[in-house]
């Protein structure tokens, strides 16, 4: 079998939340979100569990290890109203070391946990807030299922549209993966910082048009 093969999905449970956020270190050692640590993660990613709004997939290998995990949720502003008023407060005191090493990220910080899933570009409907793949177990199409078991059970909630931001630049792998799996470029747009995002959408009714927002 290939890995792809041996793929197990499941929604994401309190015990997976430890791995999730670990593997979330892993496949992203780079980003913002992996730079406040594993117990800004854990918070993170405990938020999806149980929430009403959460859709989850995690998938597993034959010995049970989570090796993949996608999360986002079918009505953001509610979703993120919930975890700030649940979790904001521990998250913003796991942040704080990783803060102190860099003052400049804290106003990223605050922003990021009064999060609201808005972007300024034409997107709606349901909010995919990551995806994550073990490096190890890369190439197998795996990600390709979690992504297709989320848009499913995302439409299975009656909700027919969806949308996600990916860095645009330095992000060439991940952006064409978007794409390969059907959901369209809508727009683009700059973060105060300048950090440039690409917005995809995917939807059960007609294709959205791009637009390009931003200098």
């Amino acid at each position: 079998m290939t890995g792809a093969d041996l793929v197990d999905l499941a929604a994401l449970a309190d015990d997976d939340v430890p791995a999730a956020a670990a593997l979330h270190l892993r496949a992203f050692p780079r980003f913002f979100l992996s730079s406040l640590g594993a117990p800004f993660l854990r918070e993170f990613y405990a938020g999806f569990v149980d929430d009403p709004d959460a859709v989850t997939v995690v998938s597993r290998g034959e010995d049970g290890r989570l090796l993949g995990v996608v999360v986002g949720t079918v009505r953001p502003d509610g979703f993120f109203r919930r975890l700030l008023r649940r979790r904001g407060h521990r998250m913003a005191v796991a942040a704080v070391r990783p803060a102190l090493r860099d003052p400049r990220a804290v106003g990223r910080l605050v922003r990021g946990i009064a999060y609201r899933g808005d972007v300024p570009v034409a997107a709606r409907g349901a909010l995919l807030s990551s995806i994550c793949v073990d490096p190890a177990a890369a190439g197998g199409g795996r990600g390709r299922q979690l992504i297709d078991a989320w848009w499913r059970r995302v439409r299975e909630r009656g909700v027919d549209d969806a949308y996600l931001t990916t860095d645009a630049e330095g992000n060439d792998p991940v952006n064409a993966f978007y794409r390969r799996a059907g959901w369209t470029l809508v727009g683009e747009y700059a973060t105060r910082e300048g950090r440039r995002m690409n917005c995809y959408a995917i939807s059960a009714a007609p294709v959205f048009r791009t637009r390009r927002n931003g200098p």
